[in-house]
């Protein structure tokens, strides 16, 4: 799957950049694990265009580190008013990439707008345990400097339980088939169950217990 070089080059030189701005669960290795998983969805589809599936995937998480809570929207305006890329996509395709990354979260009510939106949502699902909790810890860092680190492990498995679990929010609306996924939710279902396991388990793998 060939993507126009000069459209790689200008986002990993001018776009890639910004995710060091991020939180380490929104960095440029998430970013980079989207775009393949997105490329890799895109295969199943007829008739899609492989730029702008790459092009929103670099562009999801963009605007994370203005506002997490709304970062959908800022990163979809981003897109949308980066002149630059009018060098590689009509109007109309620049909207819809806009709004595939606007459409992205699993929270979202409704399904996304098109068949992007689809793919970078499907996309956007992290597959690896320890990596996910790794990302929650340093999220809630981050963003909650002042809690400890007890309601840090059981806020973290409440979260767990409310998107993952069997009545979460992000078992759902998955667009393609996906064992990895279907994976991933039965086993961190099984960790955030026990309370005392979940805690041994974040600590290990944050590294926390070494300290």
């Amino acid at each position: 799957m060939q993507i126009n070089e000069e459209l790689q080059q200008y986002i990993e030189k001018n776009i890639f950049p910004s995710y060091r701005k991020n939180d380490l669960g929104h960095n440029l290795d998430h970013i980079k694990y989207v775009i393949n998983r997105s490329l890799r969805f895109s295969n199943e589809v007829d008739d899609i265009n492989c730029d702008m599936v790459y092009a929103i995937a670099a562009y999801h998480d963009i605007g994370h580190y203005i506002d997490a809570k709304n970062h959908e929207k800022i990163s979809a305006e981003m897109l949308l008013t980066d002149k630059n890329l009018k060098n590689f996509f009509s109007e109309d395709e620049i909207k819809i990439m806009s709004e595939a990354v606007y459409d992205h979260r699993a929270s979202l009510e409704g399904e996304p707008r098109s068949i992007y939106g689809k793919i970078v949502s499907s996309a956007d699902r992290e597959t690896r345990v320890n990596i996910q909790l790794q990302r929650m810890y340093e999220y809630r860092l981050t963003h909650y400097p002042d809690k400890s680190l007890e309601w840090i492990i059981e806020d973290t498995r409440l979260y767990i339980i409310n998107k993952f679990g069997k009545k979460g929010y992000a078992i759902e609306k998955m667009y393609f088939e996906d064992l990895d996924y279907k994976k991933f939710l039965e086993d961190i279902s099984v960790v955030a169950e026990n309370k005392e396991e979940f805690r041994k388990r974040f600590m290990e793998v944050t590294g926390l217990n070494n300290k």
